[in-house]
């Protein structure tokens, strides 16, 4: 069985990984750490494991290529545990954020906007960014105060939920503008997450 986990030595932080345990260190003597992080001394491996066993603990090689290697005593199920509610929690705070989009004209009637304008705002809700495309065709190019217009009434529109990431700008024949969701809004979003959670008070 191996292990990974961060190991603090010296003031000095490590990653490790594949780490032996018990048996399947292979050393004649080792750099021994106590499970409250205080070096016990260099002993050989037998005495090491002895004394792991004493306790009913683990013996865990953290930097089998020290010489000699450093092995701490810990509690290696209770770890594998901790680890593993801490992966649980962070997956589910994990959000994915993607991109939608929608494209508009600059034409566009007013029905049309507010449907558009709920969508946008429907992604958002749901932590998404919005990438707003606004096409002109013809001779609408040379108007591009009135996408511009158009673009900033809509940010108005779901200014309660979002902010512009960026503001209008042309490119071509198309004007963009990104939304993103509003940061204070994700944090009450989690805030009620977590008190709708089994076991909160």
């Amino acid at each position: 069985m191996r292990l990974s986990l961060w190991v603090i030595l010296g003031g000095v932080k490590l990653i490790t990984k594949d780490l032996p345990i018990n048996e399947e260190i292979k050393a004649r003597e080792v750099r021994l750490i106590d499970v409250d992080g205080t070096q016990i001394g260099i002993v050989p491996f037998k005495e090491a494991l002895r004394i792991a066993a004493e306790r009913e603990l683990d013996l865990v090689g953290v930097a089998m290529q020290a010489r000699p290697p450093v092995c701490r005593i810990m509690d290696f199920g209770k770890y594998k545990y901790e680890m593993s509610k801490r992966d649980r929690e962070a997956r589910k705070k994990q959000r994915v954020i993607s991109v939608k989009e929608i494209k508009m004209r600059p034409s566009i009637e007013e029905h049309d906007f507010q449907v558009k304008a709920r969508n946008i705002s429907r992604f958002l809700s749901d932590g998404d960014k919005v990438k707003v495309t606004l096409i002109f065709r013809g001779r609408e190019i040379i108007h591009p105060h009135i996408g511009e217009k158009l673009l900033q009434r809509l940010a108005e529109e779901v200014a309660s939920i979002a902010v512009v990431e960026r503001p209008p700008k042309l490119e071509g024949r198309n004007m963009i503008m990104i939304l993103a969701p509003r940061p204070d809004r994700e944090r009450r979003s989690n805030v009620a997450e977590d008190q709708d959670a089994p076991g909160s008070s």
